[in-house]
């Protein structure tokens, strides 16, 4: 059995984030074996395809904001998404302690 890429284990791991929770970047990094690869996990989602069912939307910076400029399209979907599943943002940050998945 072959081992998984590095690439791999980041899909899994946000795949794994359940609906309504949240994880930055760095968790992702450290859940993954790799604790100082915030940015690897960062390109890593940047790079899927526009059609993905992977749940990207759940990955958010270290300050629990999403990553992109706020008047973004981008950071208006993934706040979209977010809400959706009921997450609540309070001046524009999510609480890792009432929504962080780890």
């Amino acid at each position: 059995m072959r081992e998984l890429t590095l690439h791999e284990l980041i899909w899994q791991l946000v795949a794994a984030i359940p609906p309504g929770r949240v994880a930055t970047y760095g968790q992702i990094a450290r859940q993954a074996g790799y604790p100082r690869h915030a940015r690897y996990v960062g390109q890593t989602l940047k790079n899927l395809p526009a059609d993905t069912g992977l749940p990207w939307h759940r990955v958010i910076n270290a300050r629990g904001e999403p990553s992109f400029p706020k008047q973004s399209p981008a950071y208006r979907l993934q706040r979209e998404r977010l809400e959706a599943e009921g997450v609540v943002f309070l001046n524009g940050r999510i609480s890792l302690e009432r929504f962080g998945a780890f």
